[in-house]
């Protein structure tokens, strides 16, 4: 079977060296070709007989490292045994010792057991009171007193009843202090002051802190400033706590230690309630933009116009840059003829400047009705993604329901806001376009009254 191999390789060899050994060399003849394969054929065999000697060499190799490896197994499987004994010794010794403690302690060991407990359920509540970040390492004692197995001494024993007195006084305490705030100037140290275990904020700006409990035995920050602060009155007071050395004043309080003050970070501002709008909400203020644009720039013009009239009345020589001045300059031209012709120059006058005043009324009183018409479509559009989501998802998650009811009372909210300043803007240009028109007619009826009487004379 070994020779039929071998024979079959060189076969194989030969076959596969045939194509090579044509390219490279010319073959004349059978004898040539023959001894061509028989050299091609020695070099294989040489290059196998190398590879089988690596081959050898290496599997040697994997051997010493195999009885190396299970030399170590070996050494330390007998290294576990004695580890293992040791430990069974000591455990022996250590349950022999407790015993011998709970002996020797007799009825205090129930005494001590409930110091212990106390001690744990102390230090919890100490760690989650905001007067630990004036003093963060009060709770020392009490820590190692709960977890210690051995009998506290009267020292350790008389911090448990005085951290809490500590902690009974600094609740009524509005205490000013230093302290390091984790996101303010890379956690560098901080005035603070703290309105008993309620509520602390910034000594220089009163801005509010978030207060973390401590975690571990590692020293960390335990207060953060606040990403939103919540503005307003509440500010307000902060601000009032801080400025005042003595008197009384109001302190905010937040009565939950800092969950309330927490929430506003979740309360949107002006730019995300917008943004809870939607395209129609912000078609909604684009139309309010231009509305008080084009309103404004419209009033100022007409109370020029107005203004410019005011001056014409009290001038007898008629002015053609404004309305007044060219209804003066009509008659002017029309003087010489009849009282009905006069009066309907005068008229024509006013008719033909009516059209300026008016100019932009239209506009402001179809944006005013079209904006409250834009945000009943952004409710009906936010209540339709509204009952998706309930289709979709269920009523089991209100936040997957929000985001179309937010577009739908956004958008609402939107239109009113934009319709109620249009609607001003109208009536002031209109109130303003018929005092015009108002004073052009009667200063048109005086004219023509004074012409039927100097044509009577």
């Amino acid at each position: 079977m070994k020779f039929f191999n071998k024979t079959t390789a060189t076969i194989v060899s030969a076959a596969l060296l045939l194509s090579a050994t044509a390219a490279s060399a010319q073959i004349n003849s059978i004898s040539d070709l023959l001894n061509q394969v028989r050299s091609d054929s020695s070099k294989t065999a040489a290059e196998n007989r190398d590879r089988e000697a690596k081959f050898r060499q290496k599997r040697n190799q994997q051997s010493a490292l195999l009885r190396e490896a299970r030399g170590e197994l070996g050494a330390l499987e007998s290294k576990a045994k004695s580890v293992q004994s040791t430990f069974d010794a000591n455990g022996r010794r250590i349950a022999r010792l407790e015993g011998e403690l709970r002996a020797a302690q007799g009825d205090f060991g129930e005494v001590f057991g409930l110091a212990r407990s106390k001690a744990g359920e102390f230090k919890a509540i100490l760690d989650s009171s905001l007067i630990t970040a004036q003093y963060p390492k009060r709770t020392e004692v009490l820590g190692t007193v709960s977890e210690s197995k051995a009998l506290p001494d009267s020292d350790q024993l008389n911090a448990i009843w005085q951290s809490m007195l500590q902690e009974i006084k600094a609740q009524r305490q509005v205490a000013t202090f230093s302290a390091p705030v984790a996101n303010v100037d890379d956690g560098a140290m901080q005035s603070v002051t703290r309105v008993g275990p309620f509520s602390i904020f910034t000594a220089e700006n009163a801005d509010f802190l978030q207060y973390t409990p401590p975690s571990g035995s590692e020293e960390n920050t335990l207060l953060a400033k606040l990403p939103r602060q919540p503005g307003g009155a509440i500010s307000s007071a902060a601000s009032d706590v801080t400025k005042t050395e003595s008197g009384v004043v109001y302190a905010p309080i937040d009565p939950t230690r800092g969950e309330l003050l927490k929430s506003f970070e979740r309360v949107p501002d002006t730019g995300e309630r917008i943004a809870q709008g939607g395209t129609i909400g912000k078609i909604i203020l684009l139309l309010l933009t231009i509305g008080v644009l084009f309103g404004v720039l419209n009033i100022v013009r007409l109370s020029l116009a107005k203004m410019a009239v005011g001056g014409q009345k009290r001038n007898a020589q008629p002015d053609e840059k404004n309305a007044l001045g060219r209804i003066m300059m009509a008659y002017e031209g029309a003087k010489n003829k009849d009282a009905d012709t006069v009066e309907l120059k005068l008229d024509e006058a006013i008719l033909r400047e009516s059209p300026k005043f008016e100019f932009g009324l239209n506009f402001l009183k179809l944006a005013a009705g079209i904006a409250p018409l834009l945000g009943l479509l952004g409710t009906v559009t936010g209540m339709i993604k509204t009952f998706q989501a309930m289709m979709i998802y269920g009523t089991g998650d209100p936040q997957l329901m929000a985001g179309g009811i937010s577009e739908a009372l956004v958008t609402t909210m939107l239109g009113l806001i934009a319709a109620i300043p249009l609607l001003i803007l109208h009536s002031f240009c209109s109130s303003i376009a018929r005092s015009i028109q108002g004073t052009l007619e009667e200063q048109s009826a005086g004219i023509v009254a004074r012409h039927v009487e100097s044509r009577g004379a």
